[in-house]
């Protein structure tokens, strides 16, 4: 684990490939780190003496000092003479961004992988790669990154595991794009060393990791059971969000030829994740829309959703689509009714779903979410906030979020339409309250934090708050 950490929190690092040259991989490593790594950078490339403004060296043996954490971007066939070189500098990580090993099927790319496999082994080396992107962290300022035309998510709490270098960067971009706070991101490629349950384990530990997502195309079969081990003891601290790739025969065939990954029995997988306390999903959809509840709300206690709404047809969408993802949407009681009627107007719906109709206001709402904030029998609340009808004006949305912090129940909301729907959802999405654009979403997701929140229950009884 301490190796690891030098992945992560380097005090120096040597990149071997670094090159002035534009469109080049090790130049876009260079920058990254100019621009936002605070300790010691050693380029190093034979034809240089100078890059970007640094010295540059014509070997590793020439470096002053023993970095902590190599990098190497250089063609396959000189990535294991580079590797020795580290070892005998004392350094003991190692990220290999080179390609042209394993995943490249032929029995050249698989001599040069065992290569690299004995000399790490050799000089205890840990290695991340081949054949990847590396690693991005938003707070010690490691990024080995390469696809610069990739948006930078700000720092945040979300951690995420890829065997994909290709779709880790469109993640990050998206999570960028949306506002979504990524504290670690790891591409692993080949995982001829550090895999799946080394990094998961250290993510457990993490006081920067909130949540943790993977994307996984096969898991080693020798690992199998340490991966469950390492997964149910992770996610009993914190939610671990997990897709998996190649689930059908051709896709996981896809992924060998990817990744060089076995993608193995899918049932196997899944039941795996059952027992571990994983959440799995199935698009990339659902990924993010699952993130975005588990850093948001707390802990779901029971299984009543009540709903409010000023449309009856959404209304009744989303009484469908809970009871599809198995929630009770109760017939509001008699003493509840009565309250409701004596707080609304007469043609206002007080049944669940409570449908405060088209010329609704801000302060309906606000009453009902005072009334329903006060109910045990309420584990759950779903607010349609549809901005278009004349009388809303906005100040719902403050008692929306108030209602989440005051009863520590999980209150989400969906809102459908344009600029003002948008407007909306970025404000509640600003005070903590998870917004969806269609009932299906919203279901599923709200699914998965129930799902989680009854394993914690069940393993941590007292528990009430998911980043406890």
């Amino acid at each position: 684990m301490h190796a690891l950490s030098k992945f992560f929190q380097p005090s120096s690092v040597v990149i071997i490939g670094a090159t002035p040259k534009e469109g080049k991989v090790g130049r876009a490593i260079l920058e990254n780190f100019i621009k936002r790594f605070n300790g010691r950078i050693y380029p190093v490339n034979p034809g240089y003496d100078e890059v970007l403004g640094l010295k540059c060296y014509r070997s590793i043996k020439e470096i002053p000092e023993t970095p902590d954490l190599g990098v190497i971007a250089i063609p396959a066939i000189q990535v294991p003479q580079a590797l020795r070189e580290l070892g005998e500098k004392g350094t003991k990580a190692v990220i290999i961004i080179s390609g042209g090993f394993r995943e490249t099927g032929t029995k050249e790319g698989e001599a040069l992988e065992e290569e690299l496999i004995k000399i790490s082994r050799e000089y205890g080396i840990r290695v991340i790669g081949p054949n990847c992107i590396g690693v991005y962290d938003n707070w010690s300022g490691v990024d080995t990154f390469f696809t610069q035309k990739m948006k930078k998510p700000p720092r945040g709490y979300v951690a995420f595991i890829s065997q994909s270098g290709a779709f880790a960067t469109a993640l990050m971009d998206w999570m960028a794009y949306h506002g979504i706070g990524v504290s670690r991101a790891i591409s692993y490629g080949n995982k001829i060393d550090v895999d799946d349950v080394d990094l998961l384990e250290y993510l457990g530990e993490d006081d920067k990791t909130r949540v943790v997502l993977m994307y996984i195309e096969g898991i080693k079969e020798s690992r199998g059971r340490l991966f469950i081990e390492t997964a149910r003891r992770v996610s009993l601290k914190k939610p671990v969000v997990v897709y998996k790739a190649g689930k059908t025969s051709r896709g996981g065939r896809a992924a060998a030829s990817h990744t060089a990954a076995m993608a193995g029995d899918y049932s196997v997988y899944r039941a795996a994740f059952k027992q571990a306390g994983l959440i799995e999903v199935d698009s990339f959809d659902e990924m993010m829309d699952v993130v975005r509840i588990f850093l948001d709300q707390p802990l779901m206690r029971g299984n009543r959703v009540y709903i409010v709404t000023d449309a009856g047809g959404v209304g009744v969408m989303l009484t469908d689509a809970l009871t599809s993802a198995g929630f009770e949407v109760p017939v509001t009681p008699p003493d509840l009714r009565e309250k409701l009627r004596s707080i609304l107007p007469p043609h206002c719906i007080v049944d669940n779903p409570i449908d405060l109709t088209g010329d609704t206001d801000d302060e309906r709402y606000i009453r009902v979410l005072e009334v329903l904030s006060q109910r045990e029998d309420v584990d759950a609340i779903v607010v349609v906030a549809l901005p278009q009808v004349p009388g809303i004006k906005g100040t719902f949305v403050d008692y929306i979020a108030k209602t989440k912090e005051e009863t520590g129940k999980p209150v989400v909301a969906l809102t459908i339409g344009s600029e003002a729907s948008m407007e909306t959802a970025r404000r509640l999405q600003e005070k903590g309250v998870t917004v969806f654009e269609s009932p299906e979403r919203l279901a599923k997701s709200l699914k998965a934090l129930r799902a989680y929140s009854s394993y914690i229950i069940k393993n941590r009884p007292g528990c009430s708050r998911i980043d406890a």
